[in-house]
């Protein structure tokens, strides 16, 4: 674009960097790890109608909900007086496909003109060479050290999430994240916690603390996993705190991580070189970041199978397997099939009460969410899937009523199970 604001080597020394939040314990980690490679990020947290209020006045609300709340959440931090808008910058991730979100970059250009921001250079965060800036360089370090963390997250938010529903001290789990996060962020800043035999001992350290947590050992908890699109099935702003709604409920949740999406967008780029040709040596880097991740996915996978109290999800392979004969491999836009072999995956597990989070108008969730709900069911009688539209127009009460007739069917046939 002609108009856009590069970040220069001259702005990283003294700009303070801004990036939406999505996954609290993931985006507490990169952050650090760009910290400690000397940009000044800040990782957002304001939340509540206002964000959406702000996101409405600059972005159609037909054009997608989650460019509605990125963009909400980051005008309105730069009208709240509390950064130099003369040394600020946004930081945004761009996959590069065909999902509306990779052309979020530009409609937050277009944004911040609109607002009177449009000196304020915008960085995309991607690893397909769509954007460079000088003052700001995504290396190898890095990108080992954010798959690292990415890892890490899963498995604290895995972890997290099947500890606090029995917890006999409120709070253990959150005190064992918040000081694990300190962990590896001191780790990443002397160049360790990233290599594959660190993350080992790190992991099998981390499940072993969340093993030693006092539980109450009981199993009347309905359990109810959690898919969708990927910023409105992380984000508690999006979501309008859907985990903390179904904890208040007296559930337990189970949140497929971001490692498996990871996962499923490095195999697409296999599979489109397969299909239809293309450059060799980048198949070669992809392969063998695929190889890189599936690696470091085993790692995590084990450490928690070492644990019985803890339930380890299926690997990325043994979910793809899951889908066939059910939806084709080549959709991919969006969360593509991955988005269904979570819900069949989910099921398998005995998390069959499934909440699919969707931004209304979102095309390729709905057709992979929505849309494959009769599919799982026919496969999986016990599947107990409420769709949940979010959208700047959706009231909360709504939402949370849908979803308590969901959990009112969930709780009939766990006390049917129990009395049999």
């Amino acid at each position: 674009m002609s108009n856009r604001i590069e970040f220069t080597k001259e702005m990283q020394k003294d700009y303070t960097i801004l990036i939406p939040n999505m996954l609290d314990i993931h985006f507490k980690l990169i952050v650090n790890v760009f910290r400690g490679h000397g940009y000044n990020v800040v990782l957002l947290n304001n939340d509540g109608r206002a964000v959406i209020d702000e996101g409405l006045k600059y972005v159609h609300n037909d054009t997608c909900y989650p460019a509605l709340v990125v963009i909400g959440q980051m005008i309105d931090a730069l009208n709240s007086g509390k950064y130099d808008i003369n040394k600020t910058a946004l930081m945004i991730t761009q996959t590069g496909g065909g999902c509306r979100a990779s052309n979020y970059i530009h409609l937050l250009r277009k944004t911040l003109i609109k607002a009177g921001y449009g000196h304020i250079p915008v960085i995309s965060l991607n690893l397909s060479g769509l954007e460079k800036n000088s003052g700001f360089k995504f290396t190898l370090p890095m990108i080992r050290k954010a798959v690292a963390t990415m890892a890490y997250g899963d498995l604290l938010m895995l972890l997290y999430n099947q500890v606090i529903p029995f917890e006999v001290n409120i709070g253990d789990g959150g005190i064992l994240v918040n000081g694990w996060v300190n962990i590896l962020t001191e780790q990443f800043k002397n160049n360790k916690g990233y290599t594959v035999s660190e993350i080992k001992k790190n992991m099998t350290r981390i499940a072993e603390n969340f093993a030693a947590i006092k539980r109450e050992n009981v199993d009347t908890k309905v359990k109810v996993g959690i898919v969708g699109e990927i910023f409105v099935k992380y984000s508690a702003l999006a979501n309008n705190n859907l985990e903390k709604f179904l904890y208040d409920q007296g559930c337990e949740v189970m949140v497929p991580g971001i490692m498996g999406f990871l996962l499923f967008k490095t195999d697409n780029r296999l599979e489109d070189i397969n299909l239809y040709g293309g450059n060799q040596i980048k198949y070669k880097i992809t392969n063998a970041l695929m190889e890189y991740l599936e690696k470091i996915e085993h790692i995590m996978l084990e450490a928690v199978k070492k644990v019985p109290v803890f339930h380890a999800p299926s690997s990325y392979q043994e979910i793809k397997k899951m889908i066939n004969g059910v939806i084709g491999y080549g959709n991919k836009m969006g969360e593509g099939w991955l988005l269904t072999a979570e819900m069949l995956e989910l099921v398998e597990h005995r998390y069959e009460n499934i909440v699919c989070a969707q931004p209304f108008g979102c095309l390729p969730n709905h057709i992979v969410g929505k849309g494959m709900i009769r599919k799982i069911k026919s496969i999986h009688a016990n599947a107990n899937i409420v769709p949940i539209d979010y959208d700047p127009g959706a009231t909360k009460v709504n939402q949370e009523n849908r979803i308590k007739l969901m959990l009112a069917v969930a709780r009939e046939r766990k006390s049917q199970q129990i009395t049999e």
